[in-house]
């Protein structure tokens, strides 16, 4: 039989493809528990308490003491679990959602750069600007937004949805702004089309050089964190674009409920499209 002759657009397919599995660690089938990572973060046992407290003094002479669980690939389709040394936990589906969206904006022409506001260790922002570059797109952008130092404590005044929250305390979820530099620059997709903003949403997002959107995806967990994003960042977002929610779904109900306060608010209707448990979109009509 004669071997297939591989088009340019099955060329593209693999290569995103091999970049959204690294970026999930699932090409590596990473599924170690790093005692002191951020797969431990919270635990309440002594046993667990004072094994992260040795880990992370063994962190200090640079040694990391971890364990092998088995690799579940149910799991890592929907990022139901947390890879240890992946720059993404969103999984695959959220991931494939990013490419099938990017995909529907070139073809389209739906004008407008790219952004995702809580990027943790850079990996979806990586994997947009991985398609734009497959694609062959040399106009748009992709912002990076973060505090580059963890979640804010919560200003429950304000937010009541978000009193008790103790996202600020996970130290695990604080990437800094270099790390995810480096991280970008490892897969090759640093360049002068990648913008950094730098400091917390309610302070950087307003004043952001941004004039128009085709992709937003929000992932600031706290409601605070999504109210103030969707609030600038929507009315920039083209018409045919698509807004992207992480920890949209009942088990992370201030989200939620941020972005269904912003849609009764505003009278929005566009059908929400669950991906997986964790994440939703919707296209801007």
């Amino acid at each position: 039989m004669p071997e297939k002759t591989l088009t340019a657009d099955d060329i593209r397919d693999l290569y995103l493809d091999i970049v959204k599995r690294s970026l999930t660690g699932a090409l590596m089938e990473d599924n170690d528990s790093i005692l002191g990572g951020v797969r431990m973060l919270g635990a309440k046992s002594f046993k667990k308490r004072a094994a992260n407290t040795v880990a992370r003094l063994a962190g200090k002479l640079d040694l990391e003491i971890a364990y092998k669980k088995p690799y579940d690939p149910e799991a890592r389709e929907s990022g139901l679990d947390w890879p240890a040394r992946a720059e993404s936990m969103i999984g695959l589906k959220r991931m494939t959602n990013i490419q099938d969206c990017i995909a529907s904006i070139i073809k389209d022409d739906v004008p407008g750069d790219l952004i995702e506001t809580g990027v943790w260790r850079g990996g979806a922002t990586i994997f947009m600007k991985a398609n734009l570059n497959a694609w062959g797109d040399t106009t748009r952008k992709v912002w990076v937004a973060d505090s580059f130092e963890g979640l804010p404590a919560p200003d429950a005044s304000r937010y009541p949805a978000d009193t008790g929250d103790e996202l600020h305390t996970q130290t695990g979820l604080a990437v800094g702004l270099e790390t995810v530099k480096k991280n970008f620059t490892r897969y090759g997709v640093l360049d002068d089309r990648v913008e950094f903003l730098v400091g917390w949403f309610k302070d950087t997002l307003p004043v952001a050089p941004i004039e128009q959107l085709s992709l937003m995806r929000l992932d600031g967990d706290m409601y605070e964190s999504t109210i103030q994003a969707i609030e600038v960042l929507y009315p920039k977002l083209s018409s045919g674009g698509f807004c992207i929610i992480d920890d949209f779904g009942s088990h992370a109900s201030q989200a939620g409920q941020a972005i269904h306060d912003y849609r009764k608010e505003h009278g929005i209707t566009d059908e929400i499209v669950q991906i997986d448990p964790y994440g939703a979109f919707w296209r801007k009509s």
